[in-house]
Formats: C-alpha cells, structure tokens, sequence
C-alpha cells in the first residue's frame, strides 16, 4: 500500500514529458470546470449548452472567437472530437476540454492553457454556415453549434 501511495504522489508533478510531435502533453494542459477553464484563457463564456455530460460556451478575445467545451468523460470528448472533424477546423485538446477555432486563435490559447492541436478535415458542405475553417464565419459559432445536436445538448 505504500508504494502505491508513493507512486501516485510522485505521478502528478511536470516532469517535462512532450508528446512525439513536440507538443507538451495534455495532463500538463488546464484542468477544471468550463469557467476555470475560460478564466485561464481570458475569455467570459456565453453558455450555449450546459448538460451532464458536456457543457460549451462560445468565447472572444482579442485572438478572437472560439467555441470551448468540456466534457464529463474522456471518452464523450473523444468522440465528440472525432464526430467535430468531420467539421474540417483547428482543435485544442485538453483532459475533458477542447477550444475549437482558426488555427490563429487555437496557438494563442494553446499558450496560455497547454494542450495538443488537432486538425479536423472539411468533407462537403455541411449546414450551419460554416467559412470552411470551422468558425462559421460572421456567425459566433458555425457548425460547432449544430454539432451539438448529435449529442443531444
């Protein structure tokens, strides 16, 4: 029992690790509720779903906007990420989150929450009045807000 506790005590510092593409790896990435995880990225969160399972707002900053989500499961996340790609966009992944937008705004917030970036691929035409980058365009959240349809939010 004492080595346990001692393994678990010594698993949770940065040690520094990065993933093979160089990018720090999401256990070093913000954690948190939805609102800790915006405080962090100074943005305020216009709730557009707040359900058990995932919880999404859509953010401003001045590197402008971007839809952020957190998720009850790893596995929820997983496959909302892997449902959003379809969506073609840049992703920031965290443990239970992810920010979605231009690939501009998702390296700026990558900076101050951590994480690894993913791309979704575009393919065809999808309603919700998407730019082709995933941000919708003039909208505050494209097809990002019709994903959630999917998933019941």
């Amino acid at each position: 029992m004492l080595l346990l506790l001692a393994a678990a005590c010594s698993s949770g510092g940065d040690d520094g690790r990065v993933g093979p593409d160089g990018e720090a790896k999401a256990s070093q990435a913000a954690t948190g509720s939805l609102e800790e995880i915006a405080r962090r990225a100074a943005c305020e969160p216009n709730i557009q779903t707040d359900a058990e399972e995932l919880r999404q707002a859509n953010c401003k900053t001045a590197d402008g906007r971007y839809v952020l989500a957190t998720f009850a499961t790893d596995r929820g996340q997983r496959e909302w990420i892997n449902a959003a790609n379809d969506y073609g966009g840049t992703y920031l992944v965290g443990r239970k989150w992810v920010a979605v937008g231009d690939e501009k705004v998702v390296t700026a917030l990558r900076d101050r929450l951590g994480g690894t970036v993913e791309k979704g691929e575009q393919h065809g035409s999808h309603t919700g009045g998407t730019s082709g980058d995933g941000t919708g365009g003039e909208g505050t959240g494209g097809s990002e807000e019709g994903h959630t349809g999917h998933h019941g939010g």
